[in-house]
């Protein structure tokens, strides 16, 4: 696995939106926090297009994509926000512009599809905050993507939530927003999560639909052979007139109950105040008892 260089004052951060439209305005104020850490921001040309609702056309987005990839001074990548439209570029960009100049990509959400693919080219990324939705994130989870950036490595520690599986682990961590993550089976841009710590998080979904969506994580081989498993938010639910009656927890035990790993519930990573910075694609050690934590430990 290839683990970018960490960031250090004077580094630049180029930001593009890869999926939905951005205003300067929305997000400018925000970046000051990256000048605060003496980092220099540089915008991607067509950052602030517009193509309906997206952050300009499919080949501008993509073009804007590759020229951060081989750009030298740019030492990350920060996506504005997500939103749809990753999708639509992700077949036009040159990861090997990545592996031979190797950047953090910041992002999560919608930047789910670009952390798959990187974690298939051996490439670690960062799932972590952007711009857009800094005002809604707690100053402790924004101090924590500074330090995730700068190589100043951290213990997440969590409550333990009386739903939990224990045990002690450690394994690549993988995964991400579950509808992406779903979206991308039998393509591509599918994820291997085989011998891995699968981390998911959602937001504003029926809950049939984390349900069907579980099942066809489960159906699709991606749940049988984990490290463990790591649910994070589960934010704005939905039900229907006749509620669906099976709360998000039982859903998980009930497709897991044959396998034998840990399993967390409540993760404080997501579409949520509490957005802990995590390194997909990074070994980590995590301890569900207790007492629990989760240990970048490197490579």
């Amino acid at each position: 696995m290839i683990i970018p260089p960490y960031l250090k004052p004077g580094d630049t951060v180029t930001v593009l939106a890869p999926a939905r439209k951005v205003n300067k305005e929305e997000i400018e104020p925000e970046l000051e926090i990256f000048l605060s850490w003496g980092l220099k921001i540089k915008y991607a040309p067509n950052v602030f297009e517009r193509f309906h609702q997206f952050a300009g056309e499919d080949h501008i987005r993509a073009q804007d994509f590759n020229e951060a990839l081989k750009d030298p001074e740019s030492k990350a990548i920060l996506c504005a926000r997500g939103g749809y439209g990753t999708v639509r570029i992700i077949d036009q960009i040159d990861w090997q512009l990545l592996i031979q100049n190797p950047k953090w990509i910041i992002g999560f959400s919608d930047i789910t599809i670009i952390h798959n693919e990187l974690n298939n080219h051996k490439i670690a990324g960062i799932h972590g905050p952007m711009p857009l939705i800094f005002p809604k994130i707690d100053n402790v989870c924004l101090e924590y993507l500074r330090k995730t950036l700068f190589g100043e490595h951290f213990d997440i520690i969590f409550p333990n939530n009386p739903l939990n599986i224990k045990g002690k682990v450690h394994g690549e961590l993988v995964g991400g927003n579950l509808s992406i993550l779903v979206s991308m089976i039998g393509t591509p841009s599918d994820l291997d999560t085989n011998g891995k710590i699968l981390f998911i998080e959602d937001l504003d979904e029926y809950y049939y639909h984390i349900d069907r969506m579980l099942h066809q994580l489960k159906r699709a081989g991606h749940l049988s052979n984990l490290k463990a498993l790591i649910v994070g938010s589960m934010n704005d639910m939905r039900d229907n007139p006749t509620p669906f009656g099976i709360p998000i927890h039982k859903m998980v035990l009930d497709l897991t109950k044959e396998y034998d790993y840990p399993i967390v519930f409540d993760f404080p990573t997501g579409h949520e105040s509490m957005n802990h910075s995590l390194i997909l694609g990074g070994t980590y050690e995590l301890n569900v008892g207790e007492r629990c934590s989760l240990k970048y430990i490197g490579k």
